[in-house]
């Protein structure tokens, strides 16, 4: 499940996706807009920006802005940057993989086999999704949904 950190963080990219090219914003402005509380949204935008999808400038004229295109931005990447691994069980993580006390043989373990599928449902749809899909289109997930069939089945 997405954590608040992760959906404030999304919040916030929105927020900045949505600025014109070479504007910024204060954190302060965008926990206003965004009803996340200021000293969370801090923690939040500076992991964003040590990950290197936002750059800040101190002083007048400065605040937060993306430091890539949001066409080049992955909603995935973003989440995993500030919730961890996309799988729902540490077994069916590619990067966090952690095997089960309780589990015998693991490539044997039906609940590895279906939440390894479910990871990769997860990740098939927020890997493709662009934060510029994100912000334009109402249903973005469902249109990427659409295309990834189609490559699939074409």
């Amino acid at each position: 499940m997405l954590t608040k950190k992760g959906k404030y963080g999304l919040k916030a990219l929105v927020d900045l996706a949505r600025l014109a090219p070479g504007e910024t914003a204060f954190v302060s402005e965008i926990a206003l807009r965004n009803n996340i509380p200021k000293k969370f949204l801090d923690t939040i935008l500076l992991e964003l920006r040590n990950a290197g999808m936002l750059r800040s400038k101190k002083g007048p004229g400065g605040g937060y802005s993306l430091s890539h295109p949001a066409s080049e931005i992955r909603i995935g990447h973003a989440i995993r940057v500030l919730d961890g691994p996309l799988a729902p069980i540490r077994c069916a993580s590619r990067t966090a993989y952690e095997a089960c006390e309780d589990c015998a043989d693991p490539e044997a373990c039906q609940v590895r086999r279906a939440m390894t599928e479910v990871r990769d449902a997860i990740a098939s749809i927020l890997d493709t999704l662009t934060l510029e899909q994100f912000v334009a289109v109402p249903g973005a997930a469902a249109m990427i949904e659409e295309e990834t069939l189609e490559k699939r089945v074409g």
